[in-house]
């Protein structure tokens, strides 16, 4: 379950969207909801950029899942701030990453533990919710983003691979998707999962399809 967000965080072309997604075992049962939520964020009655938020509430036999993820970037997506509180089980944490990039600097502090460092790749670190959204700029522009470190409080080391496109299930008929194959490296993360998006003007993200030790999950967008 732990790459669940990386597989619904998405962003969005209008001012303003909200998405809802379900979250489904490979037999059809269904584990929880997310949501996203994404806000253009204005400066002196100009764009200065984006607010992002990810919720996701989900369940397995025994164990509970809550996340909530909240992520600030510039008109460019590059990252300033990103908050997170993740519940698993019993266990809670919450962590803060901050983005100078100015500085090319990357901050990470856990709440109530440690703080630390790191020097940022280029001059634009993406944090996971802004990245996405950035996939699905470029996906309208028709192109695929670059390979890069993306953060979702730890760093997490990105390729997208664009495999054509299909015909997916969406409610009651069938629409053509973008399919694209998102393989996720780090320190103690090696995961591939695939997301559909749509042909329309803004890449709407329609599903996507999870393989893990305990079967393949689904986040599919609900009507």
């Amino acid at each position: 379950m732990k790459f669940l967000a990386f597989a619904i965080v998405v962003g969005l072309s209008a001012s303003a969207e909200t998405l809802h997604y379900s979250i489904n075992w490979q037999s059809g049962l269904n584990l929880g909801e997310a949501s996203i939520h994404a806000n253009k964020t204005t400066s002196s009655g100009t764009d200065s950029g984006w607010a992002f938020q990810l919720t996701l509430d989900a369940a397995v036999p025994g164990f509970t899942i809550r996340d909530d993820y909240k992520s600030s970037a510039d008109t460019k997506f590059c990252s300033s701030l990103l908050e997170k509180t993740v519940t698993r089980g019993t266990r809670k944490s919450s962590e803060k990453v901050t983005f100078d990039q100015e500085h090319n600097t990357i901050q990470r502090e856990t709440v109530g533990g440690g703080k630390s460092e790191s020097q940022a790749p280029g001059e634009c670190a993406h944090d996971a919710l802004a990245f996405l959204q950035f996939t699905r700029q470029e996906l309208a522009q028709g192109r695929l983003a670059p390979n890069q470190p993306v953060y979702l409080g730890a760093k997490y080391d990105l390729q997208l691979t664009y495999t054509g496109t299909e015909s997916i299930r969406q409610g009651d008929r069938n629409v053509d998707a973008d399919k694209v194959r998102v393989s996720v490296r780090g320190t103690k993360a090696d995961a591939t999962f695939e997301i559909y998006f749509a042909r329309d003007e803004v890449r709407t993200p329609l599903l996507a399809r999870l393989p893990l030790a305990l079967g393949t999950f689904t986040v599919e967008l609900l009507p």
